[in-house]
């Protein structure tokens, strides 16, 4: 049993704190939202009333945050006068590599260990403890993080050195995003050909055009397992995170001087989709955008 600060308890924070207090460890969780801390502390978490009080007297802090100024607002502002010399601080965010790096330098200054732990998987994997982690850091500091991220994950992977993890995640989230994009646009095209759907999926699932786009996230109702498409695009991945995590990797892509065209057409049409009002719909609505229904 460890002592645990979780900060951050949006649609993926909450699964994961409630599933490291399922396991027997004692969390003290924070959040802005009221609502998510009532939701929190429901799932045996105990109420802490800032990043700070979470982070005193912790082990382990695994924050879940929106961007890199508010993972450096908390470490950099909070989290690191705060914690106990010795702890291990693992941030799950999405953020730029930049960041990454400068908030784990700025712990290592401080002779603490952290390392850059974002998630693959969605809220369904957060809830169940699937997750996938992509981690950047020492080998020291992977060998202690490795036994906290399997209590909500099915796969923890040392990527590299500090930043790796957010290296790995924004260039599988640029793949995801344009070969969703990709499995949208053939739907419909078969759709235009004539083509019964169903029998498409069964072809294409089959065929050299496979994906987990298309097999196991299926843009078309009633089509392949069961997937936001099933429920009116709800839930699941929002279009305006995947356009954040394109927007990082392309960021990331001038900054390296690499050629990411398939990546920045994704960011484009996904920054269209969020402009038309799309973006709380799942990324597969995609579908529906290049169809030209923006409800």
């Amino acid at each position: 049993m460890s002592r645990i600060a979780f900060v951050g308890l949006g649609n993926m924070g909450g699964g994961m704190a409630a599933n490291l207090a399922k396991a027997g460890n004692v969390v003290r969780a924070f959040d802005l939202a009221e609502a998510a801390l009532v939701r929190a502390v429901q799932a045996g978490c105990q109420r802490a009333a800032s990043a700070a009080d979470a982070a005193t007297d912790a082990e382990v802090v695994v924050s879940m945050l929106p961007a890199g100024k508010h993972v450096r607002a908390v470490y950099e502002g909070e989290v690191f006068a705060a914690v106990p010399a010795g702890a291990l601080l693992l941030d799950c965010s999405t953020i730029d590599v930049a960041s990454a790096r400068a908030v784990i330098a700025g712990a290592e200054a401080k002779g603490l260990a952290m390392m850059d732990a974002p998630v693959s998987g969605g809220i369904a994997a957060a809830n169940a403890g699937t997750l996938t982690f992509m981690v950047g850091g020492t080998d020291g500091a992977f060998a202690r993080a490795r036994p906290v991220l399997e209590r909500m994950g099915k796969a923890v992977i040392h990527a590299g050195a500090a930043g790796a993890g957010q290296g790995a995640k924004i260039c599988n989230n640029m793949l995801l995003g344009a070969t969703m994009v990709a499995t949208c646009e053939a739907f419909l095209l078969a759709e235009k050909l004539g083509l019964d759907l169903k029998t498409f999926y069964d072809i294409s699932s089959k065929a050299s055009g496979q994906s987990w786009s298309m097999t196991s996230y299926c843009p078309v109702p009633g089509v392949g397992p069961e997937t936001p498409a099933d429920r009116g695009y709800e839930g699941g991945f929002a279009a305006a995170l995947q356009l954040k995590d394109l927007k990082l990797a392309v960021e990331a892509a001038h900054g390296v001087d690499a050629s990411v065209p398939m990546g920045a057409a994704a960011e484009a049409l996904y920054q269209a989709m969020t402009n038309a009002g799309m973006g709380g719909k799942d990324f597969s609505a995609m579908i529906r955008f290049l169809n030209g229904d923006r409800s």
